[in-house]
């Protein structure tokens, strides 16, 4: 694995989206351990736009996926998951480490793919969940870990994106719409539950209003935790909220700054991953474990 030293990670950045413009590309390029390598992007106008605005070069094309890898370190992906994956694959075989959104992909056979190349490629990688780089939550989730005695928790976590009158642009994505809250948001509340509680040992599925999907999940400590995901809640039943139950009595995790912040903390342990060698709990095999985890709640969901 390659390791780093004084000089900046050279990330690029594939994808020109949203989540690219408001997040990713600002983050990348403000960071003062990153260079920010280029920009590629399917539509040459996009690429050009993003690149422009942050002093990088634009790659579009078959061929300029290549260059890309070829004058980075790192990638960082802001695509569709299906998208991503073969696309991971192909930068850990060009030996570039992989900074990866939430989900991997959404087939077991697509995430497998991309720990498996990683693995094999000897690059690091991380998988952005934002509860699990967030300052404050990140750092709250370990004080959870730490502590002994959980009996149970919830976790809720309802977006308004498809509420009627919603003009988030992040509604125009069509994975999300058609994959819903389950994939979407699901990774962040098993982000969460996973290193407290334990692994899932149990899981069981059911589809409420809209895209909304409620889980029960048994942990291997023994204690279990209910899930409601989804991004079509009216606008005033929207929000976040994730507790946990003890013997030390209730927890509930605080708010964090902003997804900006956050990415910046997953490129800090990139960085340190690539430094060090030692693989980050949130790397591809952990992100093939939460594909694992979606898609059987997804085949029970439909089932039942």
């Amino acid at each position: 694995m390659t390791t780093a030293g004084t000089t900046p990670l050279r990330i690029g950045l594939l994808g020109t989206g949203p989540w690219a413009r408001n997040t990713q590309a600002p983050a990348l390029a403000a960071h003062p351990g990153v260079e920010l390598s280029g920009v590629w992007g399917r539509r040459a106008e996009a690429a050009d736009a993003l690149a422009a605005a942050h002093g990088t070069r634009a790659y579009t094309g078959e061929e300029g996926i290549d260059a890309l890898l070829e004058a980075s370190d790192a990638v960082a992906f802001a695509l569709p998951p299906d998208v991503q994956a073969p696309l991971a694959v192909r930068a850990a075989e060009a030996g570039c480490h992989l900074l990866m959104d939430k989900p991997v992909a959404t087939t077991v056979a697509g995430a497998r793919a991309v720990a498996d190349a990683a693995e094999k490629s000897g690059v690091a990688s991380v998988v952005f969940c934002t509860l699990r780089f967030a300052p404050e939550t990140s750092a709250w989730i370990a004080e959870q870990a730490a502590v002994d005695g959980w009996f149970t928790a919830r976790a809720q976590w309802l977006g308004s994106l498809y509420a009627e009158g919603s003009s988030s642009e992040y509604a125009d994505s069509p994975w999300r719409r058609e994959k819903g809250g389950l994939w979407d948001v699901g990774p962040h509340a098993l982000s969460v539950l996973i290193p407290v509680l334990g692994d899932v040992e149990r899981l069981t599925a059911a589809r409420g209003p809209a895209d909304t999907t409620h889980l029960i999940l048994r942990h291997a400590s023994g204690a279990s935790s209910t899930v409601t995901l989804g991004l079509s809640a009216p606008p005033g039943a929207a929000g976040v909220e994730i507790e946990f139950r003890g013997e030390r009595g209730t927890a509930s995790i605080p708010g964090w700054a902003g997804a900006e912040t956050a990415f910046r903390g997953a490129v800090d342990a990139l960085a340190e991953a690539v430094r060090t060698g030692v693989p980050h709990a949130c790397d591809a095999r952990f992100g093939l474990h939460l594909t694992e985890l979606l898609a059987a709640a997804e085949e029970q969901a439909q089932a039942g």
